[in-house]
């Protein structure tokens, strides 16, 4: 009979993922991954096969649990227009604090692996998709219907644009940039965003997130 493992395989994942976020694919070793999944060489690869299996579960996990989650989140607890608005609020603010200093793990792969892997280079790309179409696009086209939205903005357009602008500042988010640049970021994606004729006023909603336990640092995409 197989031998039961004496750990949950989302746990050790996890960690693995915070390994590979941490130091990056190609700065953990497996015997970095061994040490802070707290299982042997034989249990990795009897359960995940090798490191670029687990390395491509971990993009998959983090998509699913962590990115999704999150812009629905956002989705939920404002207007379409705030709930873009507030996802560079939360980032800026999330940067100023000390809090997003390791960058987004989607960003940071497709940085590092996407140019010489055709594989992790698919998964970042529907991720990156997933976002520019599911949230800004959805976000923009409902709040054109609902009148928040100018109807001179062109939602295939702009929401290539907010996902460049988001790609850029995670990017920017590793090397400590000062309030004034994130403040243009702000200020940037109010001005794609112009109000329609029904717009109102936002409502604050007090959800704050943890770093670590909800981003999109996608995503951006935590």
């Amino acid at each position: 009979m197989p031998r039961k493992k004496q750990f949950a395989v989302d746990d050790v994942k996890q960690k693995a993922m915070l390994a590979f976020w941490d130091q990056g694919y190609r700065g953990t070793s497996l015997q970095d991954l061994v040490k802070i999944m707290g299982i042997n060489r034989a249990s990795l690869y009897d359960t995940f096969g090798d490191k670029h299996t687990l390395f491509i579960e971990t993009l998959h996990n983090y998509n699913d649990t962590y990115a999704k989650p999150f812009f629905t989140r956002l989705r939920r607890t404002n207007s379409p227009r705030q709930a873009i608005i507030a996802l560079f609020d939360e980032i800026c603010d999330g940067i100023l604090k000390g809090e997003e200093q390791n960058g987004c793990y989607i960003v940071n792969t497709a940085l590092e692996m996407s140019p010489h892997n055709a594989e992790v280079s698919r998964i970042v790309n529907r991720i990156f998709a997933y976002v520019e179409k599911s949230f800004f696009r959805k976000m923009i086209e409902q709040g054109q219907a609902s009148g928040e939205i100018s109807r001179a903005v062109i939602p295939t357009t702009t929401s290539r644009t907010l996902l460049s602008l988001l790609i850029g500042l995670r990017v920017l988010s590793r090397n400590n940039p000062e309030r004034a640049l994130l403040n243009s970021f702000k200020a940037q994606v109010k001005a794609f965003l112009p109000p329609g004729d029904h717009a109102t006023s936002p409502t604050p909603v007090s959800v704050r997130r943890n770093h670590r336990k909800v981003h999109v640092n996608f995503v951006c995409a935590g």
